[in-house]
């Protein structure tokens, strides 16, 4: 759930392929930890505010787009 964001941040830093570092990372593994996406995030050349908001995200408080896509028209049928 949270690799959205991860990868979002990755793209707008213009970091490449951030699907598929996401994606190598948890190839073959049944769950990913909360200790390994900070694994990662702390190895990311992001800045330091950044990181900082990537390791405080959790499942409960991240969103993604969802409270826009419910108000906004285009995404309506």
């Amino acid at each position: 759930m949270l690799a959205e964001p991860i990868q979002t941040v990755m793209r707008k830093y213009g970091m490449e392929n951030p699907y598929e570092l996401l994606k190598d990372m948890t190839r073959g593994k049944s769950v990913v930890t909360k200790d390994d996406l900070h694994v990662l995030i702390k190895k990311l050349k992001l800045p330091a505010d950044q990181k900082k908001k990537l390791l405080d995200l959790t499942p409960s408080n991240y969103i993604g787009n969802a409270a826009e896509m419910a108000l906004t028209k285009k995404y309506l049928n």
